[in-house]
């Protein structure tokens, strides 16, 4: 969505006194506002085991676990970045920020989420950064006028706007949350005269184009298989995982539509489990369904026809009804559930009869199946293939990625795969952080890539 007038000017250059160089033995530039720096993405990989090369062609995928994610580096950006973003939703915050390497080896972008319950810890991590606090890295030291900006999306940017601005006394700019998920071009008004156009690629565009071994499948007989590279990116469909879910079609670059979604989402899964079980972080929850066995709650269609229903497809263990079994074994047993804790009893002494990571699972099916069966129909009915899932609901969980992929593959008849990513819960925040790049930042070649994606091409003078 370009918000320029076709009668306003669009110079190609900014005034040369927005141009200044670093000065040596600084790590950000002196910026009067953010976006004048360019992001150089090539040789970019996804660093893993703390390696600071590439890895191998051929080397082997590696799973990364709930929570967990991967620095990517940037090998060949010089420059500092005058800016850090944020993307702070109903349950959690994603902070994106860049720091350079000490030895003057290109630096990385980092990411780290918070509960957004617990503002007051990302509040406090921001203001490292912006105030060159953290001790031991003297890369993110800078003079007080330099101090980084706030790129700020999600509803947090403006509940949370008075409060962060208050505690860090930095400028912090607000960006809508949709154009960050999806579109990527904008013009910004920063001074008199002087007009700043962010590059092309939202957040998801950018890891699908511009990040190697980003995009991948998921199966429990096939886990992690990369996927390749597609030179014709559009249309897809993006399934973003948050509190809720928002099923967008985007057409091109500039072309998005919210074509459907759900209020069953990861505040859903996460707020039933703090009632059903002791578990208080969803990183907790997503171990306890790891353990679990969904069988001991759920209802089976081999429960109901003692095996399989071959002439509608049904395996004897596909799901008839999630938590079916708990209302039958409560009859049979005469008691109630109560959330099991260290104990096998509740406080009258009856067996609870439930074990919480059995139920963790079986609510992690239910609302997983749930949006995958959503997305699949969504995609059909807008004749979309390629199926992207994102949010931070995902964290890289191997049981939630293999339901989703299963829903896709059942419902479509194997026409169709789930696709996932290694940053999946920082689409909006990486959104916001390169909404801010200049107008000529243009694409840079990643890892491998002689001469990549020859079939996209951007209007140089947009």
């Amino acid at each position: 969505m370009n918000t320029m007038s076709p009668d306003e000017p669009r110079p190609d250059v900014a005034p040369k006194e927005n141009l200044t160089r670093p000065r040596k033995n600084t790590a950000f530039e002196k910026l009067d506002r953010p976006g004048s720096v360019r992001i150089n993405v090539q040789g970019a990989f996804i660093v893993d085991d703390d390696s600071s090369t590439p890895p191998r062609s051929g080397s082997p995928p590696r799973y990364t676990g709930p929570g967990e994610t991967k620095d990517i580096r940037l090998p060949h950006h010089k420059t500092g970045v005058s800016h850090i973003a944020v993307d702070i939703g109903g349950s959690l915050a994603k902070c994106v920020y860049f720091t350079q390497d000490p030895n003057g080896q290109g630096g990385k972008l980092s990411f780290k989420n918070f509960e957004t319950e617990h503002i007051d810890d990302l509040i406090s991590f921001m203001d490292s950064l912006v105030n060159g606090k953290r001790s031991g890295q003297d890369d993110c030291m800078v003079n007080k006028k330099d101090r980084l900006h706030i790129m700020a999306t999600g509803g947090g940017a403006y509940k949370y706007y008075d409060k962060i601005k208050e505690a860090l006394g930095v400028d912090i700019y607000r960006e809508d949350e949709m154009e960050c998920l999806i579109v990527g071009e904008r013009t910004r008004h920063l001074s008199p005269g002087f007009n700043v156009e962010s590059n092309r690629l939202p957040g998801l565009d950018f890891f699908i184009t511009e990040i190697p071994d980003e995009v991948f499948t998921y199966s429990e007989e096939d886990p992690m298989q990369f996927a390749e590279r597609r030179v014709d990116i559009y249309p897809y469909l993006l399934v973003n995982i948050g509190s809720g879910v928002s099923m967008i079609k985007v057409s091109g670059p500039q072309q998005f539509q919210r074509i459907g979604g759900s209020s069953l989402g990861g505040g859903t899964l996460w707020g039933l489990l703090s009632l059903l079980t002791s578990a208080r972080s969803f990183d907790e929850m997503l171990g306890m369904a790891e353990k679990g066995d969904n069988t001991k709650v759920d209802m089976l269609v081999g429960d109901i026809y003692g095996g399989g229903y071959g002439r509608i497809g049904l395996k004897s263990s596909t799901i008839a009804s999630s938590f079916g079994k708990v209302f039958k074994k409560q009859v049979e047993s005469g008691t109630e559930y109560c959330p099991k804790s260290s104990s096998s009893t509740n406080t009258n002494g009856k067996n609870r009869g439930f074990e919480p990571e059995d139920i963790s699972r079986s609510l992690l099916y239910a609302v997983s199946n749930n949006i995958g069966q959503i997305a699949y129909l969504q995609a059909q009915n807008h004749g979309l293939e390629h199926i992207y899932f994102g949010g931070s609901f995902i964290r890289g969980h191997k049981q939630t990625m293999n339901t989703l992929s299963y829903a896709i593959k059942f419902w479509s008849k194997g026409e169709k795969k789930a696709y996932f990513l290694r940053h999946e819960g920082y689409l909006g925040s990486v959104g916001a952080f390169i909404r801010r790049q200049p107008r000529n930042w243009g694409r840079r070649y990643s890892a491998g890539d002689e001469h990549p994606y020859p079939g996209i091409r951007f209007n140089k003078e947009a």
